[in-house]
């Protein structure tokens, strides 16, 4: 059986490279990406729809299907307005969730954060955690949620700073043992390939898998 995948966040580190394993491997046939903008990705299997992510409920129609995957999210240097910031990371991926729910949808898959919690003391893990707790209130069959350490890969746009964490992080990971293997950074392919994998299974309930388990998965 071909499988149908809805995506979020396809113009991304981890949803290009998603998009491209789900059309290239035997399960899926056809993936659905909603995004604000078209993306650079042309291949059999893949539909683009410009959705205004602040009526999402106007796409319902296409957020139907064997799993949905999102995968979106914005930066304080792209996005410095705090409400702004916090409808990308928080609203429009619930409310995603809650759409996919109503349609029956038996999967949601959700790029998190490493440290993600809603006690965090810092804005951008705090507000992961708070988006994966009302997820997990959404009702789904199936909720994987994947915590990555620090993401590595061909980006399209370049960051000075995330270049310099790089060059850090090459001498740093092999230091991180033991509990610390979370840490270490990860590539944006093997979560999206460690997503595709679990997708396949079809195990109900709430999964949530760190940095280090992401790595196994693939």
């Amino acid at each position: 059986m071909a499988y149908k995948a809805v995506i979020i966040g396809g113009s991304g580190l981890i949803g290009r490279k998603l998009i491209n394993i789900l059309l290239q491997r035997p399960g899926y046939n056809e993936v659905i990406c909603l995004s604000r903008k078209k993306i650079s990705i042309v291949a059999d299997g893949l539909t683009q729809v410009i959705v205004d992510f602040d009526h999402l409920e106007n796409y319902a129609e296409y957020i139907q299907g064997h799993a949905c995957f999102c995968c979106i999210g914005t930066t304080r240097s792209k996005t410095p307005d705090i409400t702004q910031y916090r409808k990308i990371d928080h609203n429009y991926p619930v409310r995603l969730a809650q759409i996919a729910k109503q349609n029956g949808m038996g999967q949601y898959h959700y790029v998190s954060s490493i440290g993600a919690g809603k006690t965090s003391k810092t804005f951008y893990t705090k507000l992961k955690g708070e988006t994966e707790e009302d997820l997990k209130a959404a009702g789904l069959n199936a909720l994987h949620i994947y915590r990555p350490s620090f993401l590595t890969g061909d980006r399209q746009e370049s960051r000075l700073l995330e270049t310099l964490l790089l060059g850090v992080m090459k001498v740093i990971d092999p230091l991180l043992v033991g509990s610390l293997k979370k840490y270490r950074s990860i590539s944006a392919n093997t979560v999206a390939l460690a997503m595709f994998k679990q997708s396949l299974k079809n195990t109900p309930g709430i999964f949530t898998y760190e940095s280090d388990e992401i790595k196994q998965l693939a």
